[in-house]
């Protein structure tokens, strides 16, 4: 019908996405008139016999298929060259993008092609080749580079078809003229390392300065590509509240191989699990290894689509060799990888349990988060018990003991798939959150190590890194609530809090009219890198766009490249727009042609890929400064972004002027009460300071056509613009909306955090205490400014550690921070609803049970009262220390205790060493200050090694002969 639709086509190409013509009339089959048919057509007979169809084809169908190529004219000369052409250049498919990408960076137009001599040869058909066609192509020509990606198909039957003809060119393609690989086989062809090979060719023929300088500035864009590290990486993760963060875990010990599925991820997760198989292998790896290794046996994890279309054939084989393996079927309830489908055949956990009984297995045991939700109707095998997932180290212990195939069934819903459900009203979505007690955590970590949830993440405060809960993150899992330390409530009736709805009117804003920017033209293309972590709607940003642009009449083309990014690994969006549609040839955008980088995500925006797009003092970039914990955080309770290194790092990379940072997700989180929206509020940002060459209203009506979180979407551009154009209004706004609470706001100087941590202490025991502390403190700053004048740094690592050790967590404090009226303002900082109610998850030292494997006490779960009894207790703190402690007897109040005088005693004989020589240095000081942090930090570890962590730094701190190393010595 003649208009133009968003189409979205079958790497580059599969992830594609571009303006095409799309009308019934644009495509004219031409049936060939210089072939004669054979009786009976070319169509294959019921009856034929295998050689009668061979002959066919090779009589027949060939040539038939190369006079319909040649009368439609598939494979043509796109550049003739002019009359003496010698370099020709044959390509296809995606390969021909990149080369006319490649001639738009060398300034070679038709004109300038012709005048250099420049032949250019598109195939749209690879196989079979004419002969005739290819000669006529490379007739004058001194050589024939060919460019075409992996292996070669098109550069073989050159070679094949031109052999032996008069003045046959010389060809080059996945080889250069001596050998050398020019396009090799391997990854993806790049049209700025193209437009280098048909440039130094082309500068043979032709002293062109202009040429010259384009082919120099290229080499060296594509040298900096190649010299350029990654700053910082984001690895892809489970989901927050995925499944797998459970049911992939593996008896101390004990071994697990992977497969094909979300699943494959736990490899780089310190679970034991190493090496994967094709889909469907799952375990055949195993059965040829198991005879061969002094291992008796390990766990194979199978996803529960792979095990339903082509699983079962490996587990079928496993029970005919008698292997001994236990296969843990992760039943997720979709198809969760790849969008989460439903299973074909109805795929049931009951249905699994059934048929790999009847397949022979040895033992099934179901392992589940509701193990009350089955109804009492279902046929379960026999033999067959079900667990709640606390059980599940238990169970996996004993089906290893048990020779033969054992199965395990985990069964709980994709955390993904929850969200997308709740969305539709389709799932449960209960009515409580979870927050932690920032006061109370001691950052140990081991929340993140039961829970394996990137959800889980840093928030610094005034007395050291706490964790907090990412709430627009969260999926609801609980799971983390099983670490040790109390810091962990569940509020129910909560709601994440966000801006009153009078501040928000239906165009975003119910504030002055927002100014309109300058909007930059676009010169042939203009060129955007959206970047961000997968799952968060960065390939949205990059579809708005397009949608914008095509809503305006420009071309647009568009490639996600996101792998397992949905993850939350990085992805990036490659978005070229243009005035026409044909001034767009390759999509992805090459080193040093970036117009614009919406950085999503500093990691992201921080590497190599990214950098490398970046023209210094052209490229503008805009850049989300929230540090989001990857998956390594997970398992390194130390980990930290290299935040400004990645800032210096982009900064280097475009200029200072070019780079604007804000905290998106920040603003977001606290005007629309989603970080989802932070993206979105990005792109608004971007487009207020005149870096978007389209209008507010083609990008509002992409909002709009996209129909996801509509309202939201459009709120979060509008703020996105405001924040650009009055920025102090945001800022007044965000510090009302978050006003931080008093742990959360950090010292400005020395004296400061000395003040308030005496005030502390004070309050924790008493005045006593308080000044106990500060006595030492200043002790320490008085020996350290005689000795090195100006120096601090002792003295804020021991005013640190020393309240740290000071100020360690028993009950009496547990319950006096719960108490104090902290965790109340915290809760209503992040949360509203009316009614709320808090749910305590504790351990208590006389009433909780030791978990049989680890020795730690289990969590339990207490009501509202418990409050009253943390007034009670906290009323007794002035009890500490004395014989009427009842705590104070454990091993844990002991160690703490002791820790208090061994550091005390230690920083008394670094006083006098100090005191006794006024030579020290900087120099000499300088180890100290970190000693005393690592001494200071021995419980911000998982309390699980915290005797066997506590002997070693004590035996390291006291064996060392040299406790304060000084110039004089």
């Amino acid at each position: 019908c003649g208009s133009w639709v968003a189409f979205k086509c079958v790497k580059d190409n599969i992830e594609s996405t571009a303006s095409v013509d799309g009308s019934l009339d644009r495509v004219k089959i031409i049936m060939p008139d210089d072939f004669t048919m054979p009786p009976g057509g070319l169509n294959i007979r019921t009856r034929d016999g295998v050689l009668d169809q061979e002959a066919r084809l090779q009589d027949f169908k060939r040539d038939a298929m190369l006079s319909f190529v040649r009368a439609n004219n598939l494979n043509r000369i796109v550049l003739s060259g002019g009359r003496n052409a010698k370099i020709g250049i044959i390509t296809v498919g995606k390969s021909y993008l990149d080369v006319r990408q490649a001639m738009d960076e060398l300034g070679l137009d038709e004109v300038k092609a012709n005048d250099m001599g420049l032949r250019l040869y598109k195939v749209a058909c690879p196989w079979p080749l004419s002969q005739a066609e290819l000669v006529d192509f490379a007739q004058g020509l001194d050589m024939v580079i060919v460019v075409e990606e992996k292996r070669s198909l098109i550069e073989v039957q050159l070679r094949e078809e031109l052999y032996g003809t008069a003045n046959q060119p010389l060809c080059i393609g996945k080889k250069d003229e001596t050998g050398n690989w020019l396009f090799p086989v391997k990854g993806a062809l790049d049209p700025n390392d193209i437009a280098i090979v048909i440039g130094e060719r082309l500068l043979k023929y032709h002293n062109n300065d202009d040429l010259r300088g384009r082919v120099a500035r290229l080499r060296h864009a594509q040298e900096v590509l190649a010299v350029t590290g990654d700053v910082a990486t984001r690895t892809p993760h489970f989901c927050s509240g995925c499944p797998h963060n459970t049911s992939t875990k593996v008896p101390d010990g004990m071994r697990a191989y992977a497969g094909i599925g979300c699943h494959y991820m736990v490899q780089w997760m310190d679970r034991s699990t190493d090496g994967f198989t094709q889909m469907g292998g799952e375990g055949a790896n195993w059965i040829g290894e198991s005879p061969f290794s002094k291992r008796g046996h390990v766990f194979q994890n199978l996803g529960d689509g792979t095990y339903n279309h082509s699983g079962v054939l490996a587990l079928r084989w496993a029970i005919h060799t008698k292997t001994n393996v236990t296969y843990k079927i992760l039943f997720n309830d979709a198809v969760a990888m790849t969008g989460g489908q439903k299973h074909e055949g109805g795929l049931s956990v009951d249905m699994i349990a059934r048929q790999v009984r009847e397949e022979g297995v040895e033992r099934v045991a179901l392992v589940t988060d509701e193990p009350d939700k089955y109804p009492k109707s279902i046929r379960w095998p026999d033999g067959m018990t079900i667990h709640h997932r606390s059980e599940l180290d238990a169970v996996q212990r004993s089906l290893a003991e048990i020779p033969g195939v054992t199965v395990m069934i985990y069964d709980q819903t994709c955390a993904s798939e929850k969200r997308r459900r709740r969305k539709r009203g389709e799932f449960p979505d209960p009515d409580k959150r979870v927050i932690i007690n920032d006061l109370v955590c001691e950052a140990c970590g081991d929340c993140s190590v039961q829970s394996n949830c990137v959800a889980v993440q840093p928030v610094d405060t005034e007395f050291g890194r706490k964790r907090q809960i990412d709430q627009s993150n969260c999926n609801k899992d609980f799971s983390c609530v099983n670490g040790f330390c109390p810091s962990f409530v569940t509020v129910h009736g909560a709601k994440i809090k966000k801006a009153a709805p009078e501040t928000v009117s239906s165009d975003g804003v119910a504030m002055k009219p927002l100014p309109d920017p300058v909007i930059p033209a676009i010169d042939r293309t203009f060129n955007v890198i959206v970047t961000g972590v997968g799952g968060t709607g960065v390939v949205t940003i990059g579809a708005i766009l397009g949608m914008a642009a095509h809503l305006e009449g420009k071309g647009m083309g568009m490639i996600d490249m996101a792998g397992l990014a949905q993850k939350g690994g990085a992805v990036y969006s490659h978005v070229r727009l243009a005035n026409h549609q044909d001034d767009i040839h390759a999509i992805r955008v090459s080193a040093d042609s970036a117009h614009l980088v919406l950085g999503c995500d500093l990691v992201v925006t921080g590497t190599k890929k990214v950098l490398a797009s970046v023209k210094e003092g052209q490229t503008a970039l805009v850049v989300n400064t929230a540090e989001v914990m990857p998956g390594e955080f997970t398992r390194n309770a130390d980990f930290s972004l290299p935040t400004e290194r990645l800032k210096r790092a982009i900064r280097s990379a475009a200029g200072p002027e070019s780079v604007a940072f804000v905290d998106a997700t920040a603003v977001a989180t606290a005007l629309l009460g989603n970080a989802i929206a932070a993206n979105m509020f990005m792109l608004g940002y971007a487009y207020q300071t005149g870096r978007v060459p389209l209008t507010a209203a083609a990008i509002e009506k992409a909002i709009e056509l996209n129909g996801e979180a509509v309202k939201m979407n459009l709120s979060a551009f509008a703020w996105g613009r405001r924040a650009a154009a009055e920025p102090e209004l945001i800022a007044g706004m965000m510090s009302q909306l978050k006003a931080p609470t008093e742990s959360r706001k950090l010292s400005e100087t020395l004296d400061e955090v000395i003040e308030r941590r005496e005030r502390f202490l004070g309050e924790y025991q008493n005045k006593r205490y308080g000044r106990r502390y500060r006595a030492l403190v200043e002790r320490v700053r008085a020996a350290e400014d005689k000795s090195v004048p100006g120096s601090t740094a002792l003295t804020d690592a021991v005013a640190r550690s020393l309240f740290k050790l000071m100020s360690y967590k028993d009950e009496y404090e547990v319950a006096r921070l719960y108490t104090n009226g902290h965790f109340e303002k915290q809760v209503a900082s992040a949360f509203e609803g009316e009614n709320l109610t808090y749910e305590f998850h504790l351990a208590p030292p006389l009433l909780a049970r030791k978990d049989p494997v680890t020795g730690v006490p289990r969590k339990m779960s207490f009501g509202p009262w418990v409050m009253k009894a943390f007034r009670v207790l906290a009323g007794l703190k002035s009890v500490r220390g004395t014989p009427l402690d009842v705590f104070g007897y454990t091993h844990e109040r002991r160690t703490e205790r002791g820790l208090i005088r061994e550091f005390e005693g230690r920083i008394e004989e670094i006083v006098a060493r100090l005191n006794a020589d006024n030579h020290a240095t900087a120099v000499g000081l300088a180890g100290i200050p970190q000693k005393i942090r690592g001494f200071g930090h021995i419980k911000d570890r998982n309390l699980k090694s915290a005797k066997a962590e506590e002997a070693d730094l004590l035996a390291k701190f006291r064996a060392d002969p040299r406790p304060l190393p000084i110039a004089a010595e």
